[in-house]
C-alpha cells in the first residue's frame, strides 16, 4: 500500500477536483460519510462531541455531526472558530448543519464546559476534527489546552485523517497532539501514521475510499509503501519436488569473535531455517573448536585470526575465494568486533566480492561510513543497520549529515528517528546500497529511490542477536536467487512476523532471539496460509 506525504495528498486532491472534475465539497462530503459509518459500526451510544476547526478537516467533521444527527444521535459541536472565518467547502459544511439545527458552540464553551465533572460523563465519543494533514505549525494557546481536555476526558476519540497535532510527514508530535483510540483516513495512509511516535497516537487505523481515481493513488511518483501479506507472499521461492540442497544455495557466514560466537551460530541457523542449502561458518583459527563442538548441519571454513579470537586482515583472500567458487553469497560482520585487521578486511572484501554480500553489526561499524567505497562495490551490498550503527555511518557522510565525531553520535540518532524514511532513502541513493534501517519501523530503502516500511514485529524484539537472525533470514532468500530488494522484504517481513508469533506463546519480556529463529517455520506457513 502506498504511504503519502501531505505533499502528495494535496496533489491527489488537485489532480482529482481539477482534471476528473469531482467538486472539493463532494470529497468532503464523502469524507465525513465514510468517518461517520464508522462511528455507526463501533459504537452503539448516541451521545457524542465534534471538535472542529477552521479548515478541510473541520469541514468533515461538520459533516459527521451533520448526517449522525440527522439519524437521531445527540451531537454538539465545538467549533475553533466563529463562521466569519470559515471558508469555502468549510462555510458550505457549516451551513448546511446550522440550517439542520445541529448545536454549534464556540470552542470557549467548551473549554469551561470541560471543568464541570459531569460534561463527559454524559457523553459516549469525541471526534477529533481540528487539524488534519496540512498542519505546518505547533498547536499552541487554546487549541493546546483543548488538546490536554480532548485527552484528559477518558471518552474514546476518533480522529478525522490525523490525529490533531501529528505531522503527516514525519509522525513527529508539532506542540501537542490528540490520542486517539482510532482514526479514518482517506484515500491512502499517510505517512505520520506508520512513523512513530504518530503511530501511538493514531490507534486503530482505517484507510476509506472516498472516490479518488485510482490511478492517482497508484502513481509512481509515491515512492514509499507499506509492506502487506499479499505483496509479500508471492516472493517466497518455490521448492520443487525434484531438487536437492545445491539447488537452494550455499552461504558463507563470516562471523563471531571471542566473546561472540553465538552471533555467527544465529546468523547460520536462521540462514538454514529460511531455506537455504548449504551454510559454512567462517570462523578464527584459534576459537574452531568451540564452532566445531557447536555446529549441526552448519560447515566450518578455518580463518587465520590475529591470535586474540578475531579474523585477521590476511583471510581475505581466502574468504573472497570460497564465496565466488563455493558459496556465491556472503554475509559478514555479525560479532566480529573492530580492528585495523577487521577494518581492511571487510574494505577488501566490498571491494572485491563477486559475490552479493549482506553487512551488518561490526561489519558495518568498520566501514567508518566510507560512501564512496560503498559505491564502487560490483555486487549488490545489503546493509542492516541499528540507529546507533547507522549513526556511526551517516557521522562521516556528506551534507546535510556533518561530521560531528564520535561525541555526536547520540545527536546523530536522533536525527534519524526524527526523519527515518528520508534518511535510510539519502544513503542508498548516495551509497548505491540496499539500506535495511532496523528500528519501529523498520525501513528498507533502495539505491533507485524506492522505501518500503515493515508492519511486522514488536518490543520483545529489542534483545541481543535479533539483528544476527535478520542477516540470516536475508542471506538465506539471496542464497535461493531472490532479487536483493525482494530478500530485503521477506527478511525484513518474515523476521518480523516470527518474532510477533514468538512474543504470542513467550511474552515480549520473555523473548530471546533463537525464538525468533524457532519460528520462522511458523512465518512461513502463516504467509502462505
Amino acid at each position: 500500500m502506498k504511504i503519502v506525504t501531505a505533499e502528495n495528498m494535496r496533489w491527489i486532491d488537485g489532480k482529482t477536483i481539477e482534471e476528473y472534475a469531482i467538486a472539493g465539497l463532494v470529497l468532503m462530503e464523502r469524507a465525513g460519510l465514510a468517518v461517520a459509518a464508522k462511528i455507526k459500526e463501533l459504537f452503539s451510544r448516541r451521545k457524542i462531541i465534534v471538535i472542529s476547526g477552521s479548515g478541510n478537516n473541520g469541514g468533515d467533521g461538520l459533516v459527521v455531526a451533520r448526517d449522525l444527527h440527522n439519524e437521531g444521535w445527540d451531537v454538539r459541536v465545538f467549533i475553533a472558530s466563529s463562521r466569519e472565518d470559515l471558508k469555502d467547502d468549510a462555510l458550505s459544511q457549516y451551513k448546511a448543519a446550522d440550517r439542520l439545527k445541529v448545536p454549534i458552540q464556540s470552542m470557549d464553551e467548551f473549554l469551561a464546559d470541560a471543568h464541570h465533572s459531569s460534561f463527559f460523563s454524559r457523553h459516549s465519543l469525541i471526534v477529533d476534527a481540528l487539524f488534519g494533514t496540512g498542519l505546518s505549525k505547533p498547536v499552541k494557546g487554546r487549541l493546546s489546552k483543548a488538546v490536554d481536555v480532548i485527552n484528559g476526558s477518558g471518552l474514546p476519540v476518533i480522529s478525522v485523517d490525523i490525529p490533531s497535532g501529528i505531522s503527516s510527514d514525519s509522525g513527529q508530535i508539532m506542540g501537542n497532539a490528540v490520542r486517539a483510540d482510532y482514526t479514518v483516513t482517506f484515500g491512502l495512509a499517510k505517512m505520520g501514521h506508520i512513523l512513530h511516535p504518530g503511530a501511538e497516537m493514531t490507534g486503530r487505523l482505517f484507510v476509506e475510499d472516498i472516490g479518488f481515481p485510482h490511478e492517482l493513488l497508484c502513481s509512481e511518483r509515491f515512492n514509499v509503501e507499506l509492506l502487506e501479506k499479499k505483496d509479500v507472499s508471492p516472493l517466497i521461492p518455490d521448492r520443487k519436488s525434484y531438487s536437492h540442497k545445491g539447488n537452494y544455495g550455499h552461504v558463507l557466514v563470516v562471523a563471531g569473535s571471542r566473546g561472540k560466537t553465538g552471533a555467527a551460530l544465529m546468523a547460520a541457523k536462521a540462514c538454514l531455517r529460511t531455506g537455504a542449502g548449504l551454510v559454512t561458518l567462517g570462523v578464527p583459527e584459534s576459537l574452531a573448536d568451540i564452532y566445531q563442538s557447536r555446529v549441526t548441519e552448519e560447515m566450518t571454513l578455518i580463518l587465520p585470526d590475529r591470535g586474540d579470537g578475531t579474523i585477521s586482515e590476511k583471510a581475505s583472500r581466502e574468504i573472497l575465494g570460497f564465496a565466488d567458487k563455493v558459496s556465491r553469497i556472503l554475509a559478514l560482520g555479525p560479532g566480529i568486533g573492530v580492528s585495523d585487521d577487521t577494518e581492511k578486511l571487510v574494505k577488501n572484501i566490498v571491494r572485491n566480492s563477486a559475490s552479493p554480500v549482506v553487512i551488518d553489526a561490526d561489519g558495518i561499524n568498520s566501514l567508518k561510513g566510507d560512501r564512496k567505497f560503498l559505491s564502487k562495490a560490483k555486487v549488490p551490498v545489503i546493509l542492516t543497520p541499528h540507529p546507533g550503527e547507522m549513526a556511526r555511518l551517516m557521522n562521516s557522510l556528506a551534507p546535510p549529515f556533518t561530521k560531528r565525531g564520535q561525541s555526536g553520535v547520540t545527536s546523530v540518532i536522533k536525527d534519524i528517528e526524527r526523519d527515518r524514511v528520508n534518511t535510510a532513502l539519502y544513503f542508498a541513493e548516495e551509497t548505491n546500497t540496499f539500506l535495511v534501517l532496523k528500528g519501529v519501523p523498520t525501513v528498507i530503502a533502495t539505491p533507485d529511490g524506492k522505501a518500503f516500511l515493515n508492519p511486522t514485529g514488536n518490543p520483545g524484539m529489542a534483545t541481543a542477536g535479533a539483528g544476527d537472525v535478520l542477516t540470516g533470514i536475508i542471506s538465506g532468500f539471496l542464497a535461493q536467487n531472490v532479487a536483493p530488494l525482494h530478500a530485503c522484504v521477506l527478511g525484513v517481513y518474515i523476521h518480523g512476523l516470527s518474532g510477533d508469533i514468538a512474543a504470542s506463546e513467550k511474552g515480549e519480556h520473555s523473548l530471546i532471539a533463537t525464538d525468533i529463529i524457532n519460528q520462522i517455520p511458523a512465518a512461513f506457513s502463516s504467509l502462505k496460509s
